[in-house]
């Protein structure tokens, strides 16, 4: 999810969802220590829980990088060894690590010592199933196990293979098949972690079906699922998670697409107003509006008020103006006489 979970797609997951646990996006050791701490780490209060996903495989920058994610407060520190991309294979980092299992552990230990254990800042692991077309199970297991055996409770299991060779990154979301069965073993082999699915999970009706006991292998039941691109794309389902995941009531009766869309807009107007417009800075108020363009999809209307907020001769209009406009009813044309 680089470049799209910043922190102002986070604050519109939230609105949406109080309970869901919200990922950053992965962000490399070198860019936290030398491309400025707060830039990458600041975050809104309202985003909790969240938590830090890294990229590295040094474990001193790692564990400089999980204390500073303890003194922000974040509520994990995520390492990833699942995206397969070259740029990411090049910093030896991502799920190549896979294959350096020891390293991995010792990258987490690093970590787990750098927050002192602290149960409040768990240190936890998101990883592919094999690498390139291995499909041995024994791979992640032993994967898992070393991993595990220095203090890591956590596995966020991405319920496929990453080639490192011959795909880009989105292909490598779609052509190694899924096998949620190998999530469930894990599961079952080590039942005393928490073990989280991955991939492929369109809707929350595919989500809760894999959290049913039996789902897979009887008698087993996963702890959680990640969703992303579907988080994304189809925003307007975290609306229901609170109630199907966590057993707690909806944010609202009332909540509607357009009262969190109003709240979008009074955010990125405050955002505004205490960057002076970001009229020098690095972020346009469209940059944080292109995280809600899939608010109303599957919806009447819905392509014309994507293309009345991606307009960009409206980027120096207010976004509250803008809001205005994608709500009016288009003009129909006169008819022929």
């Amino acid at each position: 999810m680089l470049d799209w979970t910043d922190r102002h797609c986070r604050y519109f997951h939230r609105l949406l969802s109080p309970h869901a646990r919200l990922y950053t996006e992965m962000l490399t050791t070198g860019a936290i220590v030398h491309g400025g701490m707060h830039r990458f780490l600041d975050y809104d209060e309202r985003e909790h829980p969240v938590a830090l996903q890294l990229g590295g495989s040094e474990p001193a920058d790692l564990a400089h990088c999980a204390k500073l994610a303890q003194q922000w407060g974040y509520d994990e520190v995520n390492l990833n060894c699942g995206c397969p991309s070259e740029r990411v294979q090049r910093g030896a980092f991502g799920a190549c690590l896979m294959n350096e299992a020891t390293l991995v552990a010792d990258c987490v230990k690093a970590m787990i010592d750098a927050v002192g254990g602290d149960p409040k800042v768990p240190i936890t692991v998101k990883h592919r199933i094999g690498i390139d077309q291995g499909e041995s199970y024994d791979f992640v297991r032993d994967f898992v196990g070393t991993v595990a055996d220095v203090g890591c409770h956590v596995f966020i299991v991405h319920a496929r293979n990453a080639w490192l060779k011959g795909l880009s990154p989105k292909e490598n979301r779609e052509i190694p098949p899924l096998r949620y069965d190998v999530v469930h073993r894990l599961k079952q082999d080590f039942p005393q972690l928490t073990i989280v699915l991955n991939g492929g999970l369109a809707d929350n009706a595919a989500s809760l079906a894999q959290l049913q006991p039996g789902a897979v292998l009887d008698g087993v039941a996963l702890d959680g699922v990640m969703v992303g691109r579907a988080a994304y794309h189809t925003p307007w389902i975290l609306s229901e998670w609170d109630e199907l995941f966590f057993g707690q009531p909806a944010r609202s009766e009332a909540l509607t697409r357009e009262a969190v869309e109003a709240e979008m807009v009074a955010y990125v107007e405050r955002e505004m107003a205490r960057t002076q417009g970001w009229a020098h800075g690095e972020v346009r108020w469209h940059q944080v509006i292109r995280h809600i363009l899939g608010l109303y999809n599957g919806l009447p209307g819905a392509r014309r008020w994507r293309q009345v907020w991606s307009d960009h001769t409206l980027k120096h209009h207010l976004p509250s103006e803008v809001m205005r406009l994608a709500h009016q009813r288009p003009e129909r044309a006169p008819e022929a006489a």
